[in-house]
C-alpha cells in the first residue's frame, strides 16, 4: 500500500470522529482568549488520540499542544478555534436565522480548521507508528487568531523554536496552497481624557476627548496620502464619551489597525499615526494614552514546504464531494447576492479563463486542485501564521468547505461551517497535510532544504512585533 493510500485509509477511518469534534467546537463559539470550552473539546480529543497534552502555553490559558513521539524531525500542525462576534447562525441553513441574535458564530470556519489539523496530526502519528519511523508530531492549539494574535505571543515566548516544519490550512472555497504573503498588522488603542462641562452654559470650561479623537482621525486621513499605497489604516470608535450632547465628553477611545506588506513598514507608519494623536491632544488640551494591544507579522510562504504540500494535493486529486454535499451547495448558492457571485467569479479568474469561471461558479462548489504558484503579491488580510513562518518553515493550504462566492466573516460561512460540505472539506485538508508530513519524515533532506530557504529570507532572525511588556488580553 502506498503512503497516499495509507493516509487516505487512516484519515477516513476517523473522519466521523473529527467531524464531531468540529461540530462540538462550532456549538460553543467563543471569542479570542476566551475559548475555554472549545479548547477543552480539542484537548480531550488529543488525549483520546494518544497525544500528551500540555496547556497554558506562553502564559495563555487557552493555548496548548499535544505531542507524540520523540526526536527529529518535529512536524507540527497548527489548529485554530476562535469564533467571531455578530455572525450567529443556524447550521446548514440558507436563510439568515441566528442561533442567538447578535451572538458569536464560526464565520471563518475555525472549528473546521482546528479539527482538520488534528485529524492530520493523528493520521501522521499512526502512519509513523505502523512504519516505525522516528520523529515527533505536535499539534498546536492556537487561540485568538481573529483579533488577539495568539500565535505571535506564542512565537515571542519561543513555543515554536524546536519545530522543524509547520503545516496548516484554512477553510475556503478553492483547493490550493498559499503562494502569496499577507499584511503585517499592529493593533493600537488611543485613549483621550478630557473635562466635562455643560455644553451650552459653560463649554469654555470643557475639554472634549471626542473632539480629540475626531481630530486624530482627520489627521490620519490626510496621512494616508503620504504612506505607501499598499498600507491600510482602519479605525473604529470604542468610546465616544456617552450619549448626552449637552455634556462635553471627557473620554473617547479609538481602535486602530495599521497594516502594510512588511512588519518593518508597519513600524515606520505607526509612530506617524501616534504623532497625529499627539497633535490632536495638544489642540484639545486633553490627555493621551497609547496602548498597543497586539501585532502580527507578514506571512512568508516556504517554497520547499509549499511545493511538497501542493504535490500531495495533486497526488490526492480533486475532492470527491458526495451527492449530499452537492445538493447542499446548490441550496446555499441561493443565499448569495449578485455581488457575492461576481466575487466568486473574480477569485476563480486567478485559475481559469473568465468565461470558464462564470460557468464554474454556477456549480457552487469547486472540487478542482490548483497547482502551487508563488506570486509577488499579498492578500488584503492578515494572519498570525505569519509569525510562525518567520520561525519555522511553513505552508498553508485552502480547502473547499464552502461554496464559491461565500463572503468571509458572514452568516453564510457560519451556516456552512457545520455542514456535510465542511466535513468533507476538512477531511480532504487533513489528508493533504498528513501526506505532506510523511514526505518530510521520510526525506530528512527536505527538512534541511526548507530551513535553508527560511534562513536565506530572514537571516535566521525573528523580531516579534509585540513589545515584551504587552500581555495577551481578550
Amino acid at each position: 500500500m502506498s503512503s497516499k493510500e495509507k493516509i487516505i485509509q487512516l484519515v477516513d477511518a476517523k473522519k466521523d470522529f473529527f467531524a464531531k469534534v468540529s461540530d462540538d467546537v462550532w456549538a460553543t463559539p467563543e471569542l479570542g482568549f476566551l475559548e475555554f470550552e472549545s479548547a477543552k473539546t480539542l484537548m480531550n480529543a488529543l488525549e483520546q488520540q494518544g497525544f500528551t497534552v500540555e496547556k497554558g502555553l506562553a502564559g495563555i490559558e487557552t493555548a496548548f499542544k499535544g505531542t507524540w513521539g520523540s526526536g527529529k524531525p518535529v512536524i507540527s500542525f497548527l489548529g485554530e478555534f476562535d469564533a467571531l462576534p455578530l455572525v450567529s447562525q443556524q447550521a446548514s441553513c440558507n436563510v439568515k436565522m441566528p442561533v442567538e441574535e447578535g451572538g458569536n458564530g464560526h464565520g471563518c470556519g475555525h472549528c473546521n480548521l482546528g479539527a482538520g489539523s488534528m485529524a492530520a496530526a493523528t493520521a501522521l502519528k499512526e502512519y509513523m507508528q505502523e512504519n516505525n519511523l522516528p520523529g515527533t508530531v505536535v499539534y498546536f492549539g492556537c487561540p485568538a487568531e481573529e483579533s488577539g494574535c495568539g500565535k505571535t505571543f506564542m512565537a515571542r515566548e519561543g513555543v515554536f523554536d524546536d519545530v522543524d516544519i509547520a503545516l496548516t490550512w484554512h477553510p475556503g472555497s478553492t483547493n490550493s496552497v498559499w503562494g502569496i504573503s499577507s499584511l503585517a498588522n499592529i493593533i493600537v488603542e488611543f485613549y483621550f481624557k478630557g473635562v466635562t462641562s455643560h455644553a451650552a452654559a459653560s463649554p469654555h470650561l470643557g475639554r472634549s476627548a471626542l473632539d480629540a479623537a475626531e481630530l486624530m482621525n482627520v489627521g490620519v486621513n490626510f496621512l494616508r496620502e503620504h504612506v505607501i499605497p499598499e498600507a491600510r489604516i482602519h479605525y473604529a470608535f470604542r468610546d465616544v464619551g456617552g450619549g448626552a450632547p449637552n455634556v462635553v465628553q471627557d473620554s473617547a477611545m479609538v481602535l486602530y489597525f495599521i497594516r502594510a506588506p512588511k512588519t518593518e513598514q508597519v513600524m515606520e507608519i505607526y509612530p506617524r499615526v501616534v504623532k497625529c494623536a499627539e497633535g490632536a491632544a495638544h489642540m484639545t488640551e486633553t490627555e493621551l494614552t497609547v496602548e498597543i494591544k497586539t501585532a502580527l507579522s507578514d506571512y512568508i510562504p516556504n517554497d520547499v514546504v509549499s511545493q511538497a504540500m501542493s504535490d500531495s494535493m495533486l497526488e490526492l486529486g480533486p475532492i470527491e464531494f458526495s451527492d449530499e454535499a452537492k445538493a447542499f451547495a446548490k441550496e446555499m448558492y441561493k443565499s448569495l447576492s449578485e455581488a457575492d457571485i461576481k466575487s466568486g467569479i473574480g477569485s476563480l479568474k486567478s485559475y481559469m479563463p473568465a468565461d470558464v469561471a462564470v460557468k464554474r461558479v454556477e456549480e457552487a462548489i469547486i472540487p478542482d486542485v490548483f497547482p502551487y504558484k508563488r506570486l509577488p503579491i499579498h492578500m488584503p488580510g492578515s494572519t498570525d501564521v505569519g509569525d510562525v513562518s518567520y520561525v519555522v518553515p511553513t505552508a498553508q493550504l485552502s480547502a473547499a468547505t464552502a461554496i464559491i462566492g461565500t463572503p468571509g466573516h458572514s452568516w453564510q460561512q457560519t451556516a456552512q461551517s457545520k455542514s456535510i460540505l465542511a466535513h468533507e472539506g476538512l477531511t480532504y485538508a487533513a489528508k493533504v497535510m498528513a501526506l505532506t508530513g510523511v514526505k518530510f519524515v521520510e526525506n530528512p533532506d527536505l527538512v534541511v532544504k526548507a530551513r535553508e530557504e527560511l534562513n536565506g529570507v530572514t537571516g535566521g532572525v525573528y523580531n516579534c512585533p509585540i513589545p515584551k511588556h504587552v500581555l495577551p488580553k481578550p
